[in-house]
């Protein structure tokens, strides 16, 4: 039997009610996406699945033994708990195995259908042996191992247009060649101090949509030319719009969007698989989110489908 293509979506409601209170602002976004996008028609019940818990053994591929098992028994020192900014508990370190399985298993969809997407991912503060700004597990990180364990892959582009570096993935990959780390962020953004990752574009408080996309459309085409990966995982945060309260950039909903749309023009163009973690989003008004965050899911469905 022939199954029909469809833009799969890994989805769990652990992604949202794991979280403690005071913490589901912005996190609300997590359900109000597949809520959003099921209601206006882009997408069905058949569009999303639900990961399961992944095996550990893909956990100690890029976390190490000590941190993973601490983290696993709730034994994190206190002052990595402030760093990682939520209050550690079985259930959020649970959301994240399921997270991280959910790239995992987009990895496939991928290689089946050009692309494949997580609500939730893009953790990409997590190191190896630590966590910080609300990332445990570095999904990309782990599903990327994946890949080349599997011998699904031989050289992957990580392209993180999140507005903060992606610190942990740098050093999650800063000896392995098969991997090509490319973040482009705020200069003056968190973190204070930055790894290096293999391509780093530092964009100055409150770039506009011209700068922005201007930088992105001049150095992605000859990374991919340059790089020649086989597969790309892209970090689509939505905290560069000039809404957001932590992200120091002014890019506009509509160039949010341009930004999406060249990226997935990128992939078809070159035939490159690509899975889509979607990262932070921090405007006050979570429709600010929930909108930036769906145009993603609109143009995947548009572009791919």
């Amino acid at each position: 039997m022939v199954h029909p293509k469809l833009l799969k979506i890994a989805y769990s409601p652990i992604y949202q009610h794991s979280l403690p209170e005071g913490h589901r602002f912005p996190m609300l976004k997590y359900e109000l996406i597949p809520e959003q996008l099921l209601y206006e028609g882009t997408c069905t019940t058949e569009n999303f699945f639900v990961p399961n818990p992944m095996d550990e053994k893909w956990i100690l591929r890029v976390h190490t033994k000590a941190y993973w098992e601490s983290l696993k028994n709730l034994r994190i020192d206190p002052k990595m708990i402030r760093k990682i900014g939520f209050p550690l508990s079985a259930e959020l370190v649970l959301r994240e195995t399921i997270i991280t399985q959910g790239t995992i298993d987009c990895c496939h969809f991928a290689l089946e259908n050009r692309i494949a997407m997580n609500v939730a991912g893009g953790t990409h503060h997590a190191f190896t042996d630590k966590g910080e700004g609300f990332c445990l597990l570095n999904d990309v990180g782990i599903a990327a191992n994946y890949l080349l364990d599997n011998q699904l892959a031989t050289k992957i582009l990580v392209i993180d247009l999140d507005v903060h570096q992606g610190n942990g993935t740098a050093e999650v990959f800063q000896n392995e060649p098969r991997v090509f780390t490319f973040s482009m962020h705020g200069k003056e953004n968190y973190p204070l101090h930055k790894e290096k990752s293999d391509l780093d574009i530092e964009l100055k408080t409150f770039t506009k949509d011209e700068e922005y996309l201007s930088e992105l459309f001049n150095i992605l085409p000859k990374l991919i030319e340059e790089q020649k990966p086989d597969f790309l995982f892209y970090v689509s945060g939505v905290d560069i719009l000039e809404t957001d309260k932590l992200g120091k950039l002014s890019v506009s909903l509509q160039g949010c969007y341009r930004r999406d749309e060249y990226v997935f023009q990128q992939a078809i163009i070159n035939k490159l698989p690509i899975v889509v973690s979607m990262g932070g989003g921090y405007s006050p008004l979570i429709r600010d989110i929930v909108e930036a965050h769906c145009n993603t899911f609109r143009l995947a469905e548009k572009m791919f489908f």
